[in-house]
């Protein structure tokens, strides 16, 4: 191990800068060491300095990367250093009450709590963290460090999310113990733990573990209505595990992706995370709105969940609010939920043409790849008995044609234009502004997507006759 994260130190360009450029006593700590230690490639150093201030440290060594300085904590005096790649980051801090070893057994898990010198690479390992690592293990340090910050609760399942590792007993335990505690912490900092952990390779896992501890239940109440739905013809699993199994679906879809579809979802448009990561949490909550909206027919069995997209949108936006999402993430992931359906339904269509498929992506826009991943990822995840292999199979094969179809035309596309805004229909009818003129605006956009309507002369026979019809 300790030939490892020398090669690993004395190769790294960063480290090895900053350590022929001053003489300060530095560590490396946490992800950087959890990286190295595993062969994973680091972009982000993780630096405790313990002989000069760390704001003094961090602008001492900005100049050597013309770096921008980041002011991350200044109580805690956690500053960062974003390189001009803006891909690689320093984290630099100082120890916990000037101790190195007090600032290690107060942090979360073992596995990041272990620092190595820069210089002389010998490893500080306090409590096994080493051990856990290679044995791929999550194990806490101390359940008093729960009580004292209670977010590290779901930092637990956030690591489990990014690596895959399996928890050990004790620290399940400890979760249960504090699980009441999360709603301590302010919810910008559980939102922010919660899109990491959802932008995991192992989301699923982790979800599935933190229902064990009530901790999934104490963020999302709405869990415990999932978990009221049971199987049917139409799905092999009750509805709390086929949205689990969605968050698996919508990965293993990503990793088998062409590379253009892997870029857009790798694109971070909002909340400061991946597009993929905000997708899986949509996928999460794509059918919450199937308990209120559901009935069984008393003549066939058959449990429907009419406009169940519909209602879940509606739901998720209050949801989303109180957790302080932002307005673009929870318009994204309110419009996921709202549309999981409709790209399906597109490819059912008896005749599937150009021009059924263009009024698609004039509907999602940017958002096309997502929703037709998530309509693919929730039809893998419904393999009821009334399901056969072949209906899977076609539902998957149209979603591919219409993701084709995307890719092919998306960079010839350009807006629709604004053939008639509100104040020329007003004038062209003679009306005034009410919910018959919002009516009218809406048809005369859905006729500009589905392109029967292309030119202001057309636009204005239709709203003509539109209002016409509205009106007998």
């Amino acid at each position: 191990m300790n030939t490892l994260i020398k090669d690993k130190i004395t190769s790294d360009k960063i480290l090895s800068k900053i350590t022929a450029s001053c003489d300060n006593e530095i560590y490396i700590v946490g992800g950087t060491v959890r990286d190295f230690l595993t062969g994973k490639e680091s972009f982000d150093r993780d630096i405790i300095v313990t002989d000069e201030d760390a704001k003094d440290f961090a602008l001492k060594i900005q100049p050597l990367f013309d770096a921008v300085f980041v002011p991350l904590d200044e109580v805690n005096k956690i500053y960062r250093l974003v390189l001009q790649d803006k891909v690689n980051y320093i984290d630099i801090t100082n120890p916990l009450e000037g101790s190195l070893h007090k600032d290690l057994m107060r942090r979360d898990l073992t596995i990041n709590a272990v620092a190595v010198n820069v210089r002389t690479c010998e490893i500080i390992d306090l409590c096994g963290g080493i051990t856990d690592i290679h044995n791929r293990t999550i194990n806490y340090i101390n359940e008093h460090n729960f009580e004292d910050d209670p977010l590290r609760l779901l930092r637990v399942y956030r690591f489990q999310a990014a690596l895959g590792f399996e928890l050990t007993p004790e620290t399940i335990h400890a979760v249960c113990k504090f699980v009441k505690l999360i709603h301590k912490p302010a919810v910008e900092r559980i939102i922010h733990e919660l899109i990491l952990l959802f932008g995991g390779k192992y989301a699923d896992k982790a979800l599935l573990n933190m229902n064990k501890t009530w901790l999934l239940e104490e963020i999302f109440p709405v869990v415990k209505e999932l978990k009221q739905v049971p199987p049917n013809t139409h799905h092999h699993l009750d509805l709390f595990h086929h949205s689990v199994e969605t968050v698996r679906q919508i990965q293993l879809i990503y990793e088998n992706s062409a590379d253009k579809v892997k870029e857009h979802l790798e694109r971070v448009d909002f909340g400061g995370a991946t597009r993929l990561a905000h997708l899986k949490l949509a996928g999460f909550l794509h059918d919450i709105g199937k308990f209120s909206t559901w009935t069984i027919e008393e003549d066939t069995g058959r449990h429907r969940f009419i406009k169940h997209d519909d209602v879940g949108a509606k739901m998720s936006i209050p949801l989303l609010k109180k957790m302080n999402f932002s307005n673009k993430q929870i318009e994204y992931i309110s419009s996921m939920i709202r549309n999981h359906i409709y790209p399906s339904q597109v490819m059912c269509a008896p005749e599937i043409n150009d021009k059924i498929m263009m009024r698609y992506v004039r509907k999602m826009e940017d958002n096309s790849i997502d929703e037709i991943i998530l309509a693919q990822a929730d039809r893998l995840s419904a393999r009821g008995e009334a399901v056969s292999d072949e209906m899977v199979e076609n539902n998957i094969s149209g979603l591919n044609r219409l993701l084709k179809f995307y890719l092919d035309v998306r960079d010839t596309l350009e807006p629709l234009p604004v053939l008639l805004d509100g104040n020329d229909v007003i004038k062209i009818l003679n009306i005034k502004p009410s919910k018959q003129l919002g009516q009218i605006m809406n048809a005369l956009h859905e006729a500009q997507l589905s392109g029967d309507i292309t030119t202001k002369e057309q636009a204005e026979a239709f709203v003509k006759s539109f209002y016409q019809n509205l009106n007998g």
